[in-house]
């Protein structure tokens, strides 16, 4: 999905830019956020909708969230692990 590889591409020319750890926290972060916030908005767009799509509409939105959870969850360790790296000595040339 594209939550595993969290880069962008540059406009019109197709180069990848690898974003840092830092940076896909902070969009999952933000993403997260923005789904938490939605919840009550989304009650009033499907509420329209038959209880069928309602519940669909609701479980997607559910699983989307869930999902971008795991993702942060899984960046902050990552990044963890990358810190705790950093602080080791490396072997001279």
């Amino acid at each position: 999905m594209v939550w595993s590889s969290l880069n962008l591409v540059a406009a019109g020319k197709g180069a990848r830019v690898l974003l840092s750890i830092e940076a896909k926290i902070d969009r999952v972060q933000r993403l997260v956020r923005m789904l938490e916030q939605d919840a009550p908005l989304l009650e009033m767009r499907v509420a329209e909708l038959t209880v069928e799509y309602q519940q669909s509409a609701k479980d997607y939105a559910a699983q989307l969230t869930a999902h971008a959870r795991a993702e942060l969850k899984k960046l902050i360790e990552e990044g963890l692990g990358s810190e705790a790296g950093d602080s080791l000595p490396h072997a001279a040339d």
